[in-house]
């Protein structure tokens, strides 16, 4: 399959690598077609990676995976171009966070959130929140991380849903563990958990941790 995939952080380059490791054709995407971090992936991964703008990835994947700041979600899918992102799977893995004043922000915050100004800005799009909740290293490696713990997956379009719970079975999460928390609004749930995730990491000094959730019997 073909991926776009929009950020050359981290993130980005974390799931554009497994997705190339596991077959697929990526095209990273950035601002700029000549961006040092994109031109440097792409020559290293292989002959299924590919780097270029915001627009020539959207073109190119079937599947486009937002891996850019929360904040900057909107601008660049809309740089992206609509045309390209008609009827097609949007991986939203961002958080809406920034740093102001030595403290950690959210915004949108409660009343709204990333993944729902998405599905409203491109209402042609498919729209799945998930991944957000862990760091990137987990997210295409949980075994790194012992347990049965879970990752979430919100979003209007059960097909969708479906189509990004197999590729997270790709990334090495099974079905059994992948928790359908219901319609695109429940992406607010997991956009806020970042706050708690921030005061796990300073209290145990790793960010390679995930929380398991249990049923009572």
């Amino acid at each position: 399959m073909r991926y776009a995939v929009l950020g050359t952080g981290d993130v980005g380059r974390t799931l554009a690598g497994k997705l190339v490791e596991l077959g697929h054709e990526v095209t990273l995407g950035s601002r700029t077609k000549d961006n040092e971090a994109a031109v440097a992936w792409a020559g290293d991964a292989g002959p299924r990676a590919f780097h270029g703008t915001f627009e020539d990835s959207a073109a190119f994947g079937e599947v486009v995976v937002n891996a850019v700041g929360g904040r900057l979600a909107l601008a660049v899918l809309r740089s992206a171009g609509e045309e390209h992102l008609d009827g097609k799977v949007i991986l939203d893995v961002s958080n809406p966070m920034a740093f102001e004043d030595g403290e950690m922000r959210l915004s949108p915050v409660e009343s709204d959130s990333v993944g729902e100004q998405i599905q409203r800005a491109f209402p042609r799009a498919r729209v799945v929140k998930s991944l957000n909740t862990v760091n990137c290293a987990l997210m295409v490696d949980p075994a790194r991380v012992p347990g049965e713990h879970q990752i979430f997956v919100s979003g209007e379009d059960d097909g969708a849903k479906e189509q990004v719970t197999a590729l997270l079975g790709e990334f090495g999460w099974p079905a059994h563990r992948v928790l359908d928390l219901g319609g695109i609004r429940t992406a607010r749930a997991v956009e806020m958990y970042l706050p708690l995730w921030l005061a796990l990491f300073q209290s145990t000094g790793t960010s390679e941790f995930n929380v398991e959730v249990r049923r009572a019997r």
